[in-house]
Formats: C-alpha cells, sequence, structure tokens
C-alpha cells in the first residue's frame, strides 16, 4: 500500500517516518511517532492556565445558578401586601385609674366593755337591729352593786357626821358668847374665853370638814355607779350588729386593751372602698372623681361612686407604697356587704364626643420605614385609593384603647391602617425558562 509522502503518517513527511516493527508492516496501519520531549517551563504554564480556566468557570456557573433561582423566585411567585385597618370613629375617651380594695360601712362601732366581768345576758346577736342606748348584753352586775351600796352608806355617814358637828356648833356658840359676858364681869378668867373660843372655831372648821367629806362620797358613790352601769352594754348608734365576739358566760377582762364585744355599722345602705392606689398614679386622683367597681358576688353588675377622700398616710408593703383611697356608693338594695373584695375604676379625665383613632395607628410605619428615623411630628396612616397616606395630626388625652386627634386632616369614617400582611398568592406563576 503506497501512500503520498506529504501525508504519510499522520500528516508527516517522508524524511519523518520511522521504522516500524515487522508485524506493523504486515498490517499496513499508520502509526504515530512518538511526541517529541517538551521543556519543563512549558508544562508548569499549561497546568496553572488550566486551573485558572476551573476557577472562572466555576464562579460563572455558580453566578448563572444564583440568577436563575432568583428568576425562579421573583417569577414563580406572586406577593401582596394587606393592609390592616380601624374606622375614624368619634366618641368619648376616659382614662382612668384601677386598685383594688375593700367594701366597708362608712361608720363602724366597735363596742367594747370598761368593766371585767361574766356575761350574763345577751340580748343581740348577728344581723340584729338596734337602737341607740339598746342593751345588747349584761355583765353580772352584782360586785358592782355592792360597790355602790357600801358607797351610798359612807355618803348617808358623812351627812350624818355633818348635822352632829352642826348641833355642837350652836352648843359652842352658846358656851362662847356665855364667857363673853362673864369675862367682862371677870367671873371667868381670860383664859375660860380663849378656850370657849377655840372650841367655837374647831366646830365651825368641822362643818367644812364635813361637808367635804360628803362631796367626797358622793363622788366614790357617782363613780361606783357609773361602773355599775357599764355593766349593761349599750349600742351607741342606730345601726346593723355585723360581729358578735363574746357567748353567754363567758368572763371578760377589761385591762389595757378593750375587749371587743361586738361590731356595729351605724348604716348599711351607704357603703365605702377603701382603695389602695399605687404612689404612681395618686397624683391624679382628686377629691370628686367619679368612680365605677365590681364585686365577685355580681360580676355582671357595676355599682358607681366618687372619691370622697385621699387620705395622706401611705401603707408600706414590701417596699410598695401604696395611697388610701376611699370611694363613697350607694347601697339601698343591701347588696353590698362589708369585707367584699372590690375591683374599682377612677375616673381621672375624660373627653365627651370628639374624634379618636386607636392607639396601634400611632405605631403602625409602613414595611421599609420601620430603620428610618422617625418623623418630628405625630402622624396616622390613611388609607386612600388602596395606599397609605401620611397625615400629621395633634394628638390629645388618650387611654387604653383611643387617643383623642385634637387637629389633623381625618375625619370620622376615615380608615386608618394599624398593621399591614405580606401575603403569596394562591396560585404561584410558574416559569418556563426555555430550556
Amino acid at each position: 500500500m503506497t501512500l503520498p509522502h506529504d501525508t504519510l503518517d499522520g500528516g508527516r513527511t517522508a524524511s519523518e517516518r520511522v521504522a516500524l516493527p515487522h508485524q506493523q508492516r504486515a498490517s499496513c496501519k499508520p502509526v504515530a511517532s512518538p511526541t517529541p520531549p517538551q521543556k519543563a517551563g512549558s508544562v508548569v504554564s499549561k497546568k496553572s492556565g488550566l486551573r485558572t480556566y476551573w476557577l472562572f468557570g466555576g464562579a460563572a456557573l455558580l453566578f448563572v445558578g444564583t440568577a436563575l433561582a432568583a428568576i425562579w423566585w421573583f417569577l414563580g411567585t406572586d406577593s401582596s401586601v394587606r393592609y390592616t385597618t380601624a374606622s375614624v370613629t368619634r366618641g368619648a375617651i376616659i382614662r382612668a385609674v384601677t386598685a383594688t380594695g375593700t367594701v366597708n360601712p362608712e361608720l363602724t362601732i366597735i363596742v367594747g366593755t370598761y368593766v371585767s366581768g361574766v356575761i350574763q345576758q345577751l340580748f343581740c346577736d348577728y344581723n340584729t337591729e338596734v337602737k341607740k342606748g339598746q342593751v345588747c348584753a349584761k355583765i353580772d352586775p352584782r360586785p358592782y352593786q355592792s360597790i355602790v351600796d357600801q358607797s351610798r352608806a359612807n355618803l348617808s355617814v358623812a351627812k350624818a357626821q355633818l348635822e352632829k358637828d352642826q348641833a355642837n356648833l350652836t352648843y359652842t356658840k352658846l358656851a362662847f358668847d356665855r364667857a363673853g359676858i362673864l369675862v367682862k364681869t371677870r367671873a371667868v378668867s381670860q383664859d375660860a374665853y380663849d378656850s370657849a373660843k377655840n372650841i367655837y372655831e374647831q366646830a365651825q372648821a368641822q362643818i367644812a370638814f364635813d361637808q367635804a367629806t360628803i362631796l367626797q362620797r358622793q363622788a366614790m358613790l357617782d363613780a361606783a355607779q357609773v361602773n355599775l352601769d357599764y355593766t349593761n352594754i349599750v349600742s351607741p348608734v342606730d345601726g346593723t350588729v355585723v360581729s358578735r365576739n363574746v357567748t353567754m358566760g363567758q368572763t371578760v377582762a377589761a385591762s389595757f386593751q378593750t375587749p371587743t364585744l361586738f361590731l356595729i355599722a351605724s348604716d348599711l345602705t351607704r357603703m365605702e372602698v377603701d382603695a389602695n392606689v399605687s404612689e404612681s398614679d395618686i397624683g391624679d386622683i382628686k377629691s370628686g372623681n367619679k368612680a365605677t367597681f365590681t364585686v365577685d358576688a355580681f360580676t355582671k353588675r357595676t355599682f358607681e361612686g366618687a372619691v370622697n377622700q385621699v387620705r395622706q398616710s401611705p401603707q408600706t408593703v414590701q417596699n410598695v407604697v401604696t395611697y388610701d383611697v376611699v370611694i363613697s356608693a350607694s347601697n339601698s338594695d343591701l347588696a353590698l356587704k362589708p369585707g367584699m373584695t372590690a375591683a374599682s375604676r377612677i375616673i381621672v379625665d375624660q373627653r365627651n364626643d370628639v374624634i379618636r383613632v386607636p392607639n396601634p395607628a400611632l405605631r403602625y410605619t409602613p414595611h421599609g420605614l420601620s430603620d428610618v428615623a422617625p418623623p418630628a411630628h405625630v402622624q396616622v396612616w390613611v388609607l386612600r385609593d388602596g395606599k397609605p397616606v401620611p397625615v400629621p395630626v395633634t394628638i390629645g388625652l388618650d387611654d387604653d384603647n383611643f387617643t383623642e386627634i385634637v387637629s389633623g386632616d381625618v375625619k370620622a369614617g376615615d380608615l386608618i391602617v394599624i398593621a399591614e400582611q405580606r401575603t403569596a398568592a394562591d396560585k404561584p406563576i410558574t416559569p418556563r425558562l426555555g430550556f
């Protein structure tokens, strides 16, 4: 087989051919000649270029992948913004202070005993309607009655002594007058006259002494009578017995501390709530402020009252300082009972028939503007033509729910944005990438 001389053996010339082994010649197949050796510097340069090519290729592939993912995301979903709105309304704004307290009668009388002894009789019990001066209990009066009798006897002795000394005074006066006549005629000595005079003056002094003794004995009798009268435990006011702390036959001892026998409420149709108000809220409360309160016994009923007194005495419990605010309320149907726990709400300020917006509207900021510095003025976002528009406003009184709008381009019925929600469409669009 004959080949052209310029294309034989892979394009080599005849001068470049190399003798082949005998077996290869027999097959008549051309065999490429060995690659001539290359220099070391040329090999390193090719390896470095190959590494750079792969680095740039990998970076390009990563960029293309990221771009495709972003295109897929934005083309595959359709996001939308939904605004939560509330209407601007016209109404009342009430600022109030809340506190808990205890329901008590306006006047509660503690009835005790001045004397000691055994309870002999009881005439009053729980819920007994009493009148002023009515006897509720009686202590055994016999020990005190004996003291009264003794004092009365001593008084009688003093009076009898006075009568005796008055008779003696009459005699001594006669003797003194007689001695005066006789001494002039020198029938008696001067000493006898002086003795008669002395006896007469002593009789006069004895009369004064007897009169003072009578007064003393009378005072002792009066004191004994007072103690005897104290054995009758009487009600000092008209009212209702709300507590009884003694039983018949019980011994009561009146020593340094008077024992309490009864608690009498003067008028249960007028009650008051002793509310404990925190020191941070006490500055806004004044006498005459309206108040409402509820009790657990009537959860659906609201009782009305007014602040009657703000007491200056602080009450400190575990470093928490509170002040007692007295709220007076009517209890004509006797629904309120002494000792009930009341959750009170004291109105400290109120605006009626004003433009008001919900408090969350003042805190709303559109997405994307939350990192921007807040404006120098207060503003709300009004939804107009489906888009939120900032409107500067001047605010006034606020409570837990609403804030008064003193001035600004808002009116009743406007929709105020209070929140927003970004949601994806129900049916995402699947993009077609084209390959």
